[in-house]
């Protein structure tokens, strides 16, 4: 079982017992903490889909730590000016653990894919199969508005 999970603005694809990196989080290490904003459930080939998320649908997670990222160096110049600015950035992240997936309030389900465009696609080649060279440009112009 998977979800896809909005964790502090951004989407991460999660299972059971996954570790994650994510934004820094407002609670203490140890702590146990809940996303309800769930927008898709996969569970053994069902996908469930939200709209935009899915009513009832939870994670739960376990925060591992606390750490920063590793150093960005952003690097600034404009030639023949002189102007050279050299800026560092770490990113404050949370580890977390993936505890559980719950998606009881589930009620709307992913559409099979229908066979219909084979069918479209085996008649294209059958029109196509007509010698377009000894046709006139009239006749090639109302073959194309078809």
């Amino acid at each position: 079982m998977y979800a896809i999970v909005e964790i502090a603005g951004q989407q991460f694809k999660v299972a059971k017992d996954q570790k994650v990196y994510v934004h820094r989080l407002q609670e203490e290490e140890g702590a146990s903490v809940s996303f309800d904003k769930v927008l898709l459930v996969g569970d053994n080939g069902t996908i469930t889909v939200g709209a935009p998320a899915i009513e009832g649908a939870e994670v739960t997670a376990k925060i591992l730590g606390h750490l920063q990222g590793d150093k960005v160096i952003v690097f600034k110049k404009k030639r023949r000016k002189g102007f050279r600015k050299k800026n560092g950035h770490r990113q404050a992240l949370t580890e977390i653990q993936v505890e559980g997936i719950f998606a009881s309030g589930a009620t709307k389900k992913a559409v099979a894919k229908k066979e219909t465009p084979k069918a479209k696609v085996e008649a294209v080649k059958e029109t196509a199969s007509v010698d377009l060279e000894s046709m006139t440009v009239a006749e090639l112009k109302a073959l194309a508005k078809e």
